[in-house]
């Protein structure tokens, strides 16, 4: 009995050896089984966050070159204003120029008209001026002859 008590022991013994081991290796089946979508979670995760850090960059990339392509739009129509100021004020400088020109030439002719007409007034003044004084002598020797005949008709 001790033989056959020894021999259940040792039976016993070796059936539960042969049940840990395998509850071990269902242990380490089942945490590598666990372990391994974890790690597979874990990396998917991370591709994710570095693909969203990639995509955060890319925004802030892409806003920085609206940024630039807006200022550089504002500067181009800043400087067409100006190109366009400055040609309307060349322009009006020399509409300025170009009238004045014309006022200073009316102005001078206006001025030689003026000259011509007070020298054809003047001279038709002195004509009718010389003209008025020598019927005016002519009427004072006229009558100047007739009283000297008139006084020399009494005095006879």
């Amino acid at each position: 009995m001790t033989n056959s008590m020894e021999q259940a022991k040792k039976v016993g013994k070796k059936a539960e050896e042969q049940a840990v081991e395998p509850v071990a290796e269902v242990q380490e089946q089942v945490q590598e089984r666990v372990v391994e979508p974890l790690a597979e979670v874990l990396g998917r995760a991370e591709r994710a966050y570095a693909a969203y850090m990639e995509a955060q960059n890319e925004v802030a990339r892409a806003y920085k070159e609206r940024e630039q392509q807006v200022e550089k739009a504002y500067k181009e129509a800043e400087q067409q204003t100006n190109d366009a100021y400055d040609e309307t004020i060349k322009q009006a400088l020399k509409a300025r120029e170009e009238t004045e020109k014309q006022a200073e030439r009316a102005y001078e002719k206006a001025k030689e008209q003026a000259k011509e007409a007070y020298k054809g007034s003047a001279e038709r003044a002195l004509k009718t001026r010389q003209e008025t004084i020598e019927q005016a002598w002519k009427v004072r020797k006229e009558t100047i002859e007739q009283a000297w005949k008139i006084f020399a008709k009494e005095t006879k």
